[in-house]
């Protein structure tokens, strides 16, 4: 089984700063995060459960619109380079290979800013 899983980018406005910005996914066994591209701000999911499951066994409706996304990356079960339905929702990350029906669920668990928010700091020759 292969460590890095997904990884994609989909542009939309962020939730937290409001630009529209590429939102860098990210997903391998152990974790999954959404980052933007503009301000940092991370969510990151913990997984629940890895499965064979039927389409849309793991998609909720969250508090927001879910993004339906079909990235194509190498599946951890089948080793088959090809399409995944990816659902990524506030509180839920779902990734499902279309060729075995291998599903990876993730669960919210923290959001955190991945950029320093005090001017000046973090920048070379500062700090």
């Amino acid at each position: 089984m292969h460590d890095r899983f997904i990884f994609t980018r989909h542009k939309t406005t962020c939730y937290h700063c409001g630009t529209e910005a590429d939102q860098v996914i990210k997903a391998v066994p152990y974790q999954a995060q959404v980052i933007c591209a503009h301000c940092g701000a991370t969510r990151v999911f913990v997984p629940r459960a890895e499965e064979v499951s039927p389409k849309g066994a793991y998609t909720r409706i969250g508090c927001f619109d879910v993004w339906e996304l079909e990235p194509v990356a190498q599946c951890r079960n089948c080793d088959v380079l090809g399409p995944h339905d990816l659902f990524i929702g506030c509180n839920h990350f779902t990734a499902r290979c279309r060729n075995c029906g291998f599903t990876h669920f993730y669960k919210f668990n923290l959001e955190y800013m991945g950029q320093c928010a005090i001017p000046g700091l973090g920048e070379e020759g500062t700090g």
